[in-house]
């Protein structure tokens, strides 16, 4: 409610208990908010609906939300396809017509052929919030093994179609994340990884670690409980793996991870010398990798003869070759770049290999012969990012996307049987009124705290004058050695356009952008280059008056969400507005729910390190909320983000967050600023997210921002 009209907030009251209190060596932490955590307890449901009751007027009354929303479902109501890809004979395809909730796959005879609907995600709920999560087809095409997901949740149920037929198995696979099924070639089952039955009531919201992963192996017409287990890893329960069967289906690989940094150990079995054929128990896996010192990938195999991406030794990646025969024995085929990061390989025609590489935050492609891994050419680029792609070993067409900041998107594919490998357009993708050419995106590097060169993009319209006047979204991510690279959003074209805006994208240390140096850069005692070179950010944006600092707006999601939060408690003065999405905030405790154990690796563990306890608790979003801000400054507006449904980021961290942000706050004079979050229904992390509630909740987010940093609706004539 509004108090009165100098903006003065009246806030839910949110019950402390001022008896919570955590030691962690010899350091008494309070959390008086920890009944927040059971997300099922009557209290919580009404502090939901008290915070939802603050928020929704404020947005809904935003004179922008409704022109925004109309605009960008006009905008976003454009054809959206995924590159083609051949199982067996047949070929598929995703393809959303615009404003479908969920995208529908397709199927043709061949690329020729007229398409027909395969599976339609639309039919299986009124309100869209079922999606397709997972995808994975028997060697000869004839069956799907496919995995669906309620309300945004990260738990799987897999079903099993036979494709001639589109008819369902009676078999469904429960209790199934961070997996996609592997089939024997002979199509007569598959492995999968899955975890015990959650005991809470309600999979999806529970909060309970999720521990004892196991493989399993399915065989086709069976239930559930007659499937075999083949591995588990009963000393380590926080371990995850994920199954590999090799191109030529002699070898099932085994990948296993100790948490979320992809440095796994790598164990294989040969399938060919099960006795008749059965899996029938324990499969005795042998060892070629058994440590955590580097990442390894498979890329493809001839007999015993693997050929694997690592960076072992080369922080940039290399493909290296080993006969599992004689361990002791690797050679280089394509060795580290001097500059550039490999992101993938994958072999296509039988004796080519198609690279991608991070070429200072774009993509590059190229080709080279899976024998020598000598190089035949490199495929044009524009600057931007390559997306799906498609082609086995032995196929002879290969498929890739391609995207960028102005791009919408574009399908090539190259003909491997031609002697000139040309790159040709399959399909492009066109937004109905959108003219690129009145819109520009340039890379800029600025310097951070330590001298570092960072870089960035900048989209705005052309013509642009630099008087400081333009909001700004400023986005990051910064961990997890993700890189952020050029996507085309509608949602920000509308900003630009209509709301005069200008957005960065800071690609921070902890990303991948430059490997795995650049990640280290950024994680464990050194997370604070991160939030300093998003500090050194917004600093360049202002100085080279982009904008202000009451006009920038911070954005990012998961652990984006900790990088905003945090640097907006340690330089409230250097920003005009915060939006968090789905934000790990309390980390002092983010490993004590579902997953978050898996980040002890990037973050450190709190409760067994005193030295990862110490340099956490320096800049834990939930612990260092300035309780005022100085010289009459105030803090940025804040909008969290969370749904009942994220059982990754379980939402207990905004829950908290926002009301001990609210607490100390709220009585200061100079706090004008509104402090809300918006809590979804129906929905979880991100993925699967329907259409509708997507664009719902961008013409929220969009009127926060008007409404907060004082923004105009800009009509045009043309886009």
């Amino acid at each position: 409610q509004i108090l009165n009209m100098a903006n003065k907030w009246s806030y839910p009251v949110v019950r402390r208990d001022e008896t919570a209190v955590d030691e962690r060596f010899g350091v008494k932490v309070a959390d008086p908010y920890q009944w927040l955590e059971d997300p099922d307890s009557e209290e919580t449901t009404a502090f939901v609906k008290a915070q939802n009751s603050l928020s929704e007027p404020y947005i809904s009354k935003s004179p922008v939300r409704n022109k925004f929303h109309e605009r960008l479902t006009e905008l976003y109501n454009y054809p959206k396809y995924s590159v083609p890809y051949k199982c067996g004979e047949r070929y598929f395809y995703h393809m959303n017509t615009g404003l479908q909730n969920q995208s529908v796959v397709y199927v043709q005879s061949s690329l020729e052929a007229e398409a027909e609907v395969f599976l339609d995600p639309n039919l299986l709920s009124e309100d869209g919030t079922t999606a397709l999560t997972i995808e994975s087809f028997s060697e000869d095409g004839e069956y799907l093994a496919y995995g669906l997901s309620e309300r945004g949740s990260d738990w799987n149920t897999v079903q099993v179609m036979k494709v001639a037929t589109k008819e369902n198995l009676p078999e469904k696979l429960k209790w199934i994340k961070f997996a996609s099924p592997e089939w024997t070639h002979d199509g007569k089952g598959f492995f999968y990884q899955r975890y015990p039955e959650p005991s809470t009531k309600s999979a999806g919201t529970e909060t309970t670690k999720v521990l004892n992963q196991k493989v399993y192996y399915h065989l086709l017409g069976t239930e559930q409980a007659e499937d075999v287990l083949c591995y588990e890893m009963p000393d380590h329960p926080d371990w995850l793996s994920s199954c590999t069967v090799t191109d030529d289906g002699r070898y099932l690989l085994l990948f296993i991870v100790k948490g979320a940094e992809p440095r796994n150990k790598l164990y294989y079995f040969d399938l060919s010398t099960l006795d008749g054929g059965k899996i029938q128990g324990i499969l005795p896996m042998k060892k070629l990798i058994d440590n955590f010192d580097s990442e390894w990938n498979y890329v493809s195999n001839d007999q015993s003869v693997f050929t694997l991406m690592t960076d072992k030794d080369a922080p940039r990646k290399k493909l290296v070759r080993v006969d599992i025969n004689k361990p002791e024995e690797w050679t280089d085929l394509v060795p580290e770049h001097d500059k550039d990061v490999l992101e993938w390989a994958t072999p296509i025609n039988h004796d080519k290999l198609v690279l991608c590489y991070v070429k200072d935050v774009k993509s590059a492609l190229s080709v080279h012969q899976l024998g020598d891994g000598s190089l035949v050419t490199s495929l044009p680029l524009e600057v931007g990012s390559v997306g799906g792609c498609s082609g086995r070993r032995k196929d002879s067409l290969f498929f890739y996307s391609f995207f960028s900041f102005l791009t919408p998107g574009i399908i090539f594919y190259c003909d491997f049987t031609r002697t000139e490998l040309k790159p040709q357009v399959f399909r492009e993708i066109k937004v109905k009124g959108f003219d690129a050419s009145l819109f520009e995106a340039e890379q800029v590097f600025y310097t951070s705290k330590d001298g570092t060169k960072i870089p960035m993009f900048i989209i705005h319209k052309k013509g642009v004058t630099l008087d400081g006047s333009h909001p700004t979204i400023l986005y990051g991510y910064g961990g997890f050695n993700i890189s952020i690279k050029p996507s085309f959003s509608a949602t920000r074209i509308v900003f630009m356009q209509h709301l005069g805006g200008v957005v960065a994208n800071a690609n921070l240390r902890g990303g991948g952008e430059y490997g795995d140096s650049w990640h280290k850069e950024g994680m464990l005692e050194k997370k604070q280059n991160v939030f300093d070179d998003f500090h050194s950010a917004a600093e360049y944006l202002i100085e080279k008056k982009y904008t202000s600092q009451e006009k920038l707006i911070i954005q990012g999601g998961s652990n984006g969400g900790l990088l905003v939060c945090a640097c907006a408690n340690q330089r409230p003065d250097l920003y005009g507005c915060l939006i968090s999405h789905v934000g790990v905030l309390d980390m002092l405790k983010f490993h004590k729910f579902t997953i978050g154990h898996a980040w002890c690796v990037e973050y450190g563990d709190p409760d067994e390190e005193e030295e990862h306890f110490q340099f956490i608790y320096k800049y834990s979003p939930l612990h260092n909320i300035p309780k005022c801000v100085s010289s009459g400054a105030q803090y940025p507006a804040v909008l969290l983000l969370t749904a009942d449904h994220d059982d990754r980021v379980v939402p207990l961290h905004s829950f908290k967050f926002i009301s001990q942000l609210q607490h100390y706050l709220s009585g200061s004079e100079a706090q004008r600023n509104p402090l809300m979050i918006r809590i979804e229904t129906k929905a979880g992390h991100g993925a699967g997210k329907p259409t509708t509630k997507m664009i719902d909740e961008q013409a929220d987010i969009y009127s926060f921002i008007s409404s907060s940093v004082g923004l105009e609706w800009k009509p045009t004539e043309v886009l």
